[in-house]
């Protein structure tokens, strides 16, 4: 089964790991942190993925953070999806990369699966 990692968390705090896009079974996204001209325009095109503010690789590293474009981001998936990137952001500053995807990984993976937070359901993927 696919695993919650840390190449899979993006700028912005999505942890792809549990999008819907990476764990399809068809034609499946790699996650923002990797170059691939098959992913849809607007994750190729994304502005905070792509901005050139960012001094490191989260942008809570940015003086700007939290950002407009990054609250609106966040303020959609808190509720639509119940997550938000900016406490996700906020959690990795504060505790650390192995504590967020430790946490992650209790909340999204089980024997059924990884939860998927954009449709609700496990999935069950080969390494």
């Amino acid at each position: 089964m696919k695993s919650i990692d840390e190449q899979l968390i993006a700028p912005c705090g999505m942890d792809c790991g549990v999008c819907k896009a990476h764990l399809r079974e068809k034609n499946p996204c790699h996650g923002c942190n990797f170059a691939d001209d098959s992913k849809p325009k607007t994750r190729v095109n994304c502005k905070i993925k792509n901005c050139q503010e960012r001094r490191g690789k989260f942008c809570f590293e940015c003086s700007k953070f939290p950002c407009e474009l990054l609250s609106h981001l966040d303020k959609r998936y808190r509720e639509k999806y119940g997550m938000g990137q900016i406490e996700n952001l906020e959690c990795i500053r504060r505790e650390g990369m192995c504590a967020f995807l430790e946490s992650e990984r209790k909340k999204y993976e089980s024997e059924k699966g990884i939860y998927c937070v954009h449709d609700k359901k496990y999935y069950s993927q080969p390494d």
